[in-house]
């Protein structure tokens, strides 16, 4: 009798399904060739220091490999970081396209979900579902970024430290990217004031990557709570400001922080010659440069500084940006986009925005008409009274705001607009007692 021999089935290599390739922190990527992960890393280096053309990037990766899931991914996240209403359609496009793939791992999915969450207005189901995903890839960086981002715009303190801290001991110096982990972390013990620990943290990321203008940032932040004017205008100021402006999409705002300490020191001209130059000057349409064009101009218009004709070719482009059907999607750019319409004087754009706030209002429980109804909402109309004679209504509208400020999102710094608008409504309305209160406190 013979024993039959027990043979195991063959996979010829010409069928074998290739295991995907792997990025820089280890994780699989579906659907990319190595051409299109190079062209992705360094997308996401440029999206971590906020420098050149990251989107560009992202779509050249894509160019390489159309079925690569982070490659959709990353032009998803990068059209809605920035809170552009145009940018929402883009985004919805590249999660479509990114659902039709035949290949998407776990974490890959969980990236498209938190994606579909903003998209709907879910903001903080986003950021809880990008903290899960961070908690299980620790190395994810861009999950870490786009978290960081959204408790930004949410106004959550905790978790722009928190979220990574958890991180951190995942990461070493040697790892891509460890730097923004450090400029990140910076920011959020900045914003929950651990202004030593956030200043150490922001100095060391600056040295491990000078083009890292988030780290940058963060440190101005550091020197803009302690009151440290002279300080921040040498750390932003002169031969360093090539280093973090050439090439940066952050320029602007750390430009405006650099006004900022001028203001402090009622160098007024220096802080003119920076909105001439820098912050008013490329006539960007970015939104995120609107609200540091708007926010500036406003403070010195609260102080009666004469600002010219410059609200007007600043109120054209918000109203370019307002007048779209996406308009409305974040609270916090509607209150700058009112700066500078009651600024200009153009009253009909003013009130189509308020039409549109009602209207995200009306839609029910998104985020971002919680954002609107908690804060946005009274701050723009706040803003609008004061423009139109009536200080005291807008007292009336800022007082209760004050304390849970932060849910519409920004930092410290910049909300501080609506303490400062607070106290002009005071002095305006002839509420002395008050306005000297707000300003001891």
């Amino acid at each position: 009798m013979t024993q039959a021999t027990a043979t195991k089935p063959t996979t010829s290599a010409a069928t074998a399904t290739p295991a995907p390739l792997k990025d820089a922190h280890g994780h699989a990527m579906s659907g990319a060739t190595r051409a299109a992960l190079d062209l992705y890393e360094t997308a996401c280096h440029e999206m971590r220091c906020l420098i050149n053309d990251p989107l560009a990037g992202a779509n050249a990766a894509l160019a390489e490999a159309p079925q690569m899931t982070m490659g959709h991914v990353l032009v998803a996240w990068l059209n809605l970081l920035g809170t552009e209403p145009a940018g929402l359609p883009e985004a919805r496009a590249a999660l479509e396209r990114a659902r039709a793939l035949p290949a998407v791992n776990e974490r890959e999915g969980m990236h498209l979900a938190a994606i579909e969450h903003v998209l709907r207005g879910r903001w903080h189901a986003a950021g809880l579902l990008l903290e899960d995903l961070a908690i299980r890839y620790p190395r994810d960086a861009l999950a870490i970024q786009a978290g960081h981002q959204i408790d930004f715009f949410t106004g959550h303190s905790r978790m722009l430290r928190d979220r990574i801290a958890r991180a951190l001991p995942d990461w070493s110096p040697a790892m891509p990217g460890y730097h923004a982990l450090l400029g990140m972390h910076a920011f959020g013990l900045e914003e929950t004031g651990d202004y030593a620990g956030a200043e150490r943290a922001g100095r060391r990321a600056v040295e491990l990557q000078p083009r890292d203008g988030w780290a940058w940032h963060a440190v101005a932040h550091v020197m803009e709570m302690q009151d440290r004017r002279r300080d921040g205008i040498a750390w932003l100021g002169g031969a360093h400001s090539g280093t973090w402006s050439e090439g940066s999409f952050l320029a602007v705002h750390n430009w405006w922080h650099l006004a900022l300490f001028h203001l402090g020191l009622e160098e007024t001209d220096e802080v003119l010659k920076l909105v001439d130059a820098r912050i008013l000057g490329g006539n960007s349409g970015v939104v995120l440069d609107m609200i540091d064009a708007s926010a500036m101009l406003w403070r010195l218009h609260l102080r009666g500084i004469d600002v010219g004709n410059r609200w007007q070719a600043l109120a054209e482009r918000w109203a370019a940006v307002t007048n779209l059907p996406e308009a409305g999607n974040y609270a916090f750019n509607d209150l700058h986009a009112m700066m500078a319409f009651v600024g200009a004087g153009r009253e009909e754009d003013a009130a189509r925005l308020l039409e549109n706030q009602q209207r995200v209002l009306l839609q029910g429980q998104a985020d971002t008409a919680m954002f609107m109804r908690d804060v946005g909402h009274d701050a723009t109309r706040a803003v609008h009274a004061l423009a139109h004679g009536d200080a005291a209504r807008a007292v009336q509208l800022l007082r209760p705001l004050r304390s849970h400020a932060h849910r519409f999102g920004g930092s410290h710094a910049q909300r501080d607009i609506i303490d400062l608008t607070l106290i002009a409504a005071a002095e305006k309305a002839g509420q002395q007692a008050l306005a000297r209160a707000l300003k001891h406190e």
